[in-house]
């Protein structure tokens, strides 16, 4: 694939992270909602590894944080920019139960770990107060992000994403 589709196909994904994000939400807790933009991000650590996963899920973040609320959330887009390092290395083709596992540990040390830690130094939240809600938004983004690993398989995207 030439340099020029891959950044073509990575902003396409940005794109569709912020309109998948932005189509449904479902608040939670605070400003914790479920997320169907971690669809696209596993589709893109999937399908382009890790450099295009980490720009879909960084710049996506930023971008919905911007559009909704106007503020930039340093400790999602860093805990985005590990999780997209992780899958995107690691992630293997036709291996369904160790992609979710290698989601599930990924969205941990970017959600509960990097996010939480980035947060309670940053804005002096207790510990306390912040993995709570945070454990939330690693439940539901561990689960999206899963569910995004089962869609990358389809054989339709395999063949638009290789061509």
């Amino acid at each position: 694939m030439t340099n020029t589709k891959k950044i073509t196909f990575t902003a396409i994904g940005i794109a569709l992270y912020v309109v998948l994000s932005m189509s449904m939400k479902i608040p939670l807790i605070a400003h914790i909602s479920l997320d169907l933009g971690y669809i696209a991000f596993a589709l893109y650590c999937y399908h382009f590894g890790a450099i295009s996963g980490m720009i879909v899920g960084g710049i996506g973040c930023i971008l919905i944080s911007l559009i909704t609320t106007g503020w930039f959330p340093p400790g999602w887009f860093l805990g985005n920019l590990v999780i997209g390092l992780i899958c995107g290395c690691l992630y293997k083709h036709d291996a369904t139960i160790s992609n979710i596992i290698i989601t599930i540990i990924a969205v941990a040390i970017g959600i509960l770990g990097i996010k939480t830690v980035i947060e309670c130094k940053l804005y002096g939240i207790p510990y306390a107060v912040k993995i709570p809600k945070n454990a939330i938004a690693f439940i539901t983004d561990a689960a999206v992000m899963s569910a995004g690993t089962l869609f990358a398989r389809n054989k339709t995207i395999e063949r638009i994403c290789h061509e």
